[in-house]
């Protein structure tokens, strides 16, 4: 009975040939480690402009909008953001004013800020992405 041995295809690679695909994997291992060491604690800026008032949602609506700015709601917050994570602090809602937008029922636009010189238009957006008419007419208007 005879019997063949044969050795594995890249056996006849040398060494060194063999050993670089695995070093090129420790080097990018090693990259991404550090990248991700180098940033933690680091702000990224990657949140949105979002308000709460009322158990809704409203999102900044950009661009120059001119509007009026109506009677104090209450107050509205700013949601936790925690973009600096690792940073040990809890993050808690901000409260700020909410004020009536002229011609906009609070239900779909609210203006939010410290005072009515100083503040954000924002708006529920609907399920598909679009902003309620009165806001689009404000749009339009400006």
């Amino acid at each position: 009975m005879r019997v063949a041995l044969s050795l594995p295809r890249d056996a006849d690679r040398s060494a060194r040939s063999r050993l670089l695909p695995l070093s090129s994997v420790i080097v990018m291992v090693g990259v991404v480690l550090t990248a991700a060491c180098t940033t933690e604690g680091q702000a990224d800026g990657s949140c949105a402009f979002i308000a709460t008032y009322e158990g809704r949602t409203y999102t900044d609506v950009s661009g120059h909008i001119d509007f009026t700015v109506g009677n104090t709601l209450g107050t509205a917050e700013f949601p936790p953001c925690n973009d600096t994570p690792n940073d040990g602090d809890p993050e808690l809602p901000e409260p700020t004013t909410a004020y009536a937008v002229d011609g906009v029922d609070p239900r779909s636009a609210i203006a939010v800020g410290s005072t009515p010189d100083d503040v954000t238009l924002v708006a529920v957006q609907r399920p598909d992405g679009s902003l309620p008419p009165e806001v689009e007419a404000l749009i339009r208007k400006a």
